[in-house]
């Protein structure tokens, strides 16, 4: 079994998150990609984001009819940062025998030394580097690579729901649905707006 793990805070998951997971379920031939939403990120840790079921919820609705797709939420009940080796470790143990990727985007590239146990970290996945434009262009440190073909950040979608602007065609109905109805990132003051 080939499975890719896909973290992040997904505030707001969008598009461009979809259509990677999509080239990289296809591209990696895998069998199942899973996004895995962190409570708190580390390397984040000055921002708070949207409610962790509320992110769930987006992420859930966003991929409910995506064949591959899965969603793992076990990092939204952990009380403190999000660790990729605590996930691994266990997602290892339900499928010891799987041939196991990581999705990373190149800017993590640079911090990736930082993380909790990142020896062991790659001795249990496949690094699998993301760009935003032209990867070519990014160091990637001999990691393989998948370009990102559609560059939208979570960030400019906050910001364009702070300033009234439409997000339509930027996150799939259901997320839109979910940040009217919740009234998220509306207000610049209380919002992640600048992460």
């Amino acid at each position: 079994m080939r499975l890719a793990l896909y973290g992040g805070t997904f505030d707001p998951v969008h598009h461009g998150h979809l259509v990677l997971a999509r080239d990289a379920l296809e591209q990696l031939q895998l069998d199942r990609l899973i996004f895995i939403p962190a409570n708190l990120s580390p390397h984040k840790l000055a921002t708070q984001p949207v409610p962790a079921a509320l992110r769930r919820d987006m992420l859930a609705a966003a991929i409910a009819e995506e064949p591959g797709f899965a969603l793992d939420d076990s990092e939204l009940s952990y009380a403190g940062p999000s660790y990729s080796i605590n996930t691994v470790e266990r997602v290892r143990a339900a499928h010891p025998d799987a041939e196991l990727f990581y999705l990373i985007g190149a800017d993590n590239i640079r911090e990736l030394h930082t993380w909790r146990r990142i020896e062991d970290l790659r001795r249990l996945v496949e690094f699998v580097v993301f760009g935003r434009g032209d990867p070519a262009g990014q160091a990637t440190d001999g990691f393989r690579t998948l370009p990102r073909r559609i560059d939208i950040s979570a960030t400019e979608i906050r910001r364009r729901v702070a300033s009234g602007q439409s997000i339509r065609y930027l996150v799939p109905e259901p997320v839109r649905s979910i940040i009217t109805a919740h009234h998220l990132y509306q207000d610049p003051a209380t919002s992640t707006l600048n992460r």
